[in-house]
């Protein structure tokens, strides 16, 4: 290959073309896939294949984004969404969330990761959809029916930290840094030398998604994990050069109003899913420890608006728990649906896990499928030491790499007509079809007003003319139960 003057290195390769298969050596050495290779066949180790993106025939050219605050957002893991875990397959789903009352379809990351099953957040082929899934073909079939079911489609992406295995990407450029240490080891490389061409590959990739997936907006993962001391920060980059092509939501451990300033659109609310949490399960172990009040979980509510992400569950917090238990496993239906009632009234943008609408009794474990079975071994044996700040035995945590751990976490869709399942169900739908009927719940200028009892554990919200009243005390209040809600306007 030829190199330039900008550091890039060149080759014509006559009667190349879509399918064509093919890789690099580096300096003599193994043949490696390409860093922006658009579609991994074989997986995170195998030849990269040419892509023609104009060749898929679109249908959803009449189609226009909603409006971000009226949303309701429904996270899913193709892998598990349905028995057969394929794009294509969870197409035919899709009119079950039109149903639902869903707005918009967040996929956890569906770029090439190792192996045939995992989460997708050690992804190394980042522009390529994962070959397990159904590849780019079947990933476009996805997003074109969403789009003419009327559903927004997100997308995770994980620009944090890139995974263990099938990453080369070190062997082509500084993609990495020991400028800075992160729990994944060196930092990606937004600010130490070369970083420009490190930062426009990711700015790219985010863009790719956006302009030949058709995508509505990306979900980034874990932003607080950047490590970027640039006069502009890779986020306000990121916004300021694809933030007009689709909504940018940004995960943060921590409530960050800086993420706005760079210009991203939304973040999801850790802090009102913890004190959310702790509230109906008790549990005050690892992150949860300072957390557990009413008044905390009032003070959440009063503090969100359409600009945060609010949730009972997702894929971490049920994923990272020992055994992968649901809200629902933990509390039963009554505290399930305080949560749901909470969740679809307060003043966020409200996202369901898939099956929790239904209380799922499939948990949601992490799962891993690495060919290297020392690497599979480590794996195994961080995730058990992770759970010790929770108090959690190591023989409960399951083997990531036990493919049983993978299959035990689909979905069970013959649930959704039994008993308890159709009444919390039912619920959900009830919940769903109030907010959209109360203009109150999706305005942001409606104030939130909240009331604590803390001694006989009452919660009364009120948005405009809808009121919401929670009781987790052990009397009735006026016709409340216990561990019982009330919404009404």
């Amino acid at each position: 290959m030829a190199k330039s003057a900008d550091g890039w290195h060149h080759v014509d390769v006559e009667g190349a073309g879509p399918g064509t298969r093919y890789g690099f050596s580096v300096d003599g050495g193994p043949v490696r896939p390409d860093p922006r290779s658009q579609s991994q066949p074989t997986g995170v180790h195998g030849l990269s294949e040419v892509v023609d993106h104009d060749a898929f025939e679109w249908s959803d050219g009449d189609w226009q984004r909603k409006r971000w605050p009226a949303a309701l957002v429904y996270e899913l893991h193709v892998g598990t969404f349905t028995e057969a875990g394929t794009f294509d397959a969870a197409i035919e789903k899709l009119p079950y969330l039109v149903g639902l009352g869903v707005d918009a379809v967040e996929l956890m990351p569906v770029n090439e990761f190792p192996g045939e099953r995992g989460w997708g957040y050690d992804g190394v082929d980042l522009f390529a959809p994962h070959h397990a899934y159904g590849g780019p073909e079947g990933l476009k079939r996805l997003v074109d029916a969403c789009h003419r079911a009327g559903l927004a489609v997100m997308l995770d992406v994980v620009y944090n930290h890139f995974g263990p295995a099938g990453n080369y990407l070190q062997e082509f450029g500084p993609y990495l840094t020991a400028k800075h240490q992160t729990p994944w080891g060196m930092a990606v490389n937004l600010d130490d030398e070369g970083s420009e061409g490190v930062r426009r590959f990711l700015v790219d990739n985010a863009s790719m998604w956006l302009r030949d997936y058709h995508f509505d907006g990306l979900r980034l993962d874990a932003v607080h994990a950047f490590a970027d001391s640039s006069p502009v920060h890779f986020l306000a980059q990121l916004a300021d050069e694809v933030g007009s092509s689709g909504f940018l939501v940004a995960e943060s451990e921590v409530d960050n109003p800086r993420l706005f300033a760079y210009g991203l659109d939304a973040q999801w609310y850790d802090e009102f899913h913890h004190t959310l949490h702790t509230v109906l399960t008790g549990e005050r172990t690892g992150y949860y420890a300072p957390f557990g009040s009413l008044g905390q979980l009032a003070a959440a509510l009063r503090h969100g608006s359409a600009r945060y992400v609010g949730f009972a569950q997702n894929h971490d917090q049920i994923g990272n728990r020992a055994k992968g238990e649901r809200l629902s496993h933990l509390v039963g239906e009554g505290r399930a649906r305080i949560a749901a009632a909470l969740v679809m009234t307060s003043p966020f943008v409200p996202m369901l896990f898939m099956g929790e609408e239904w209380g799922a009794s499939s948990p949601f474990q992490y799962f891993t499928d690495h060919d290297d079975a020392d690497l599979g071994a480590a794996v195994t044996k961080g995730r058990r030491a992770e759970f010790a700040g929770f108090g959690w035995a190591p023989d409960d945590v399951p083997d990531p790499q036990d493919r049983a751990t993978f299959e035990r976490s689909k979905l069970d869709w013959s649930e959704l007509d039994r008993a308890p399942h159709a009444g919390l169900l039912a619920w959900h739908r009830e919940l769903i079809d109030f907010r959209r009927s109360h203009p109150d719940l999706v305005d942001a200028g409606v104030p939130v007003e909240v009331e604590v009892d803390e001694a006989l554990g009452r919660l009364r919200m009120r948005r405009g003319r809808v009121e919401v009243r929670v009781n987790l005390g052990e009397a009735s209040w006026d016709g409340v139960p216990p561990d019982g809600v009330a919404v009404s306007a």
